[in-house]
């Protein structure tokens, strides 16, 4: 629940804050006093967009902050968001959520102390406020919106199915845009397979091995140098195993036998070390030897080495840096061949696919369409009984699940018999209409509803789907625009029903709805102010402070004693109203 607000040069109001308490607030005051701020305060702090004319004038910026009880359960977006930012919630289980606009339209969000995108910011408030103003009234008259009240009354099967059709239909279309792609693509596809193709066959002429390029650019140079090669590794060798004469071999043997036989035992202490040259220069000499005799005789073979590596220069120019990179390139050319060089097997095999997950689909659409179905009816009856109970007892709510026209043969799936689309949400057409009195057609809400009625619709809906969950904010600006009398008194009596389960907030400027408030807060404006600025204020107020405001609003008759009268009697019987429901 929301338990301060607080609000600093945004639009009229200089300065304001108040508490929030459970149950049903009304917020009241004179035409022009401020009372949407609020409401645009709120939807600051849901993430909503910022508007720099918004801003106070002469201030540098405008400031929201609520401060948020947080549900015990905190699963879901609300933990998630938490554990994210690493917001600070306070021990109280509240957490600080702040939005500052800048006069120049730049926006920030802070969130438990911490700075945080502004759609973070409202990923989190979204969960706890549910803000309805005359847009909201507005959008209920689009189908979409329609449709998703009555998949929020069905509940959790409708949910569940409506995920697994559109998982079902994403796969779909993926197939169908690659059948699509695969088709158009055909000659493109043929040219690539005529490219690659060609390169294998080049590859497979010259024969490449792993690493052969730069094995041949070593025996190249060797042969290149052949002579200057072979002169030098003989000598050293002759040195080293003594082809003639002395050896370095020899010398250290006799080295070795003179300090075994010394008779001081420094000079046979060397001994072990001499013996570990030997060991180490008769393995020069080995490999000296191998050396020589893997030289060729002559460089005769250099013709033959160059010509292949002209062989691979002519690979590597073409498909990659070396050959190991040539020899990946064939690799790789082989399996992409594989897949595209029968396009139609492909084609096949998709449009198989493509039947199977359609069928899928319609099954799926299918179970969502009769799901819809029953939970029409339902929700229909119980609207109808809300209206009853808001002075439109011979109206009623029509809830009318029908299925979309097939005007898309790429999405085309057979439901119960009928040909249908299937859409991003099913293949339902969800309609609200009202009936007007008994024995009447239903008639869409577009055309048939008035405003007041609209308002009243729009209401009886959000009773009937508060009713399975608690905890949350509900914000209602105006919901009673162009009702009066008897409507406003049931639409007070609902407003104050709905708050056993859910905080709510009303803008209103009627006295039969603010009667029936648990809590009042009045916005009044006042002149002067910082540099001479109009000024508003929020007040909480006492009940005899409630009695004065109610007689204003029922005919500004704050001060008469018959307009208390009015507005005691007001008070009084819906305080009873409240008590007996």
């Amino acid at each position: 629940m929301l338990e301060e607000l607080s609000i600093t040069s945004l639009g009229v109001l200089e300065a304001a804050s108040a508490e929030f308490h459970p149950g049903f607030t009304a917020l009241t005051g004179e035409t022009g006093a401020g009372k949407t701020m609020i409401v645009t305060s709120l939807r600051l702090l849901s993430g909503g967009r910022a508007d720099a004319g918004r801003v106070r004038s002469g201030d540098a910026k405008a400031v929201v902050e609520g401060r948020f009880r947080l549900p015990a359960d905190r699963g879901g977006t609300i933990g998630e968001v938490l554990d994210e930012t690493g917001a600070d919630v306070d021990d109280d289980d509240t957490v600080i959520a702040v939005r500052t606009v800048n006069a120049d339209g730049r926006s920030r969000a802070h969130l438990g102390g911490r700075s945080v995108p502004v759609g973070t910011l409202g990923a989190l408030t979204g969960e706890l406020l549910a803000i309805h103003g005359q847009n909201d009234q507005l959008r209920l008259l689009r189908g979409d919106q329609q449709r998703a009240a009555l998949d929020r009354f069905a509940g959790a099967p409708t949910a569940k199915t409506l995920a697994k059709y559109q998982r079902a239909r994403k796969r779909w279309t993926d197939i169908l845009d690659d059948l699509d792609r695969l088709r158009a693509d055909s000659r493109a596809l043929a040219q690539e397979a005529d490219r690659l193709q060609f390169g294998l066959e080049e590859i497979d002429a010259v024969k490449p091995m792993p690493g052969e390029d730069a094995d041949i650019i070593d025996v190249v140079r060797r042969l290149t140098d052949l002579e200057d090669i072979r002169s030098a590794a003989a000598s050293a060798h002759g040195i080293v195993a003594g082809a003639e004469g002395s050896s370095v071999l020899d010398a250290l043997g006799t080295v070795r036998s003179l300090l075994e036989s010394a008779a001081d035992a420094a000079l046979r202490d060397l001994g072990p070390r001499v013996q570990e040259a030997l060991v180490v220069v008769g393995d020069i000499g080995d490999e000296l030897t191998g050396f020589l005799s893997g030289l060729p005789d002559d460089a005769a073979d250099l013709d033959s080495l160059l010509t292949r590596q002209a062989e691979l220069k002519s690979l590597t120019r073409k498909y990659a840096a070396d050959v190991d990179g040539v020899l990946a390139w064939r690799e790789e050319a082989q399996q992409r061949l594989t897949e595209i060089s029968d396009p139609q097997a492909r084609i096949d095999e998709l449009e198989s696919e493509a039947a199977d997950v359609r069928d899928e689909v319609a099954a799926l659409a299918a179970t969502l369409h009769r799901q819809r179905a029953k939970a029409a009816k339902s929700l229909g009856t119980r609207v109808s009984a809300e209206l009853a109970g808001l002075a439109m007892g011979g109206s009623a709510l029509a809830v009318t699940v029908g299925l979309k026209p097939a005007d898309d043969p790429r999405l085309a799936v057979d439901v119960d018999g009928t040909a249908t689309t299937a859409g991003g949400h099913g293949v339902d057409q969800v309609e609200f209409g009202l009936v007007s009195h008994k024995g009447a057609d239903p008639l869409p809400i577009a055309r048939s509803a008035s405003g007041g009625e609209l308002s009243r619709v729009m209401l009886a809906l959000e009773v009937v789907l508060a009713e399975p969950d608690s905890g949350s904010v509900m914000v209602f600006d105006e919901v009673d625009a162009g009702v009066g009398g008897a409507a406003a008194v049931q639409i007070g009596a609902r407003l104050a029903r709905l708050a056993r389960r859910h905080q709510v907030i009303v803008v209103t400027h009627l006295p039969q709805v603010a009667a029936f408030a648990d809590n009042h807060l009045v916005i009044g404006k006042h002149g002067g102010g910082s540099a001479g600025r109009q000024r508003s204020t929020l007040t909480t107020l006492t009940r005899d402070e409630r009695v004065a405001e109610l007689a204003r609003m029922l005919a500004g008759l704050g001060d008469s004693e018959t307009g208390r009268a009015h507005a005691e009697e007001l008070l009084e019987t819906a305080e009873a109203a409240r008590a007996a429901d």
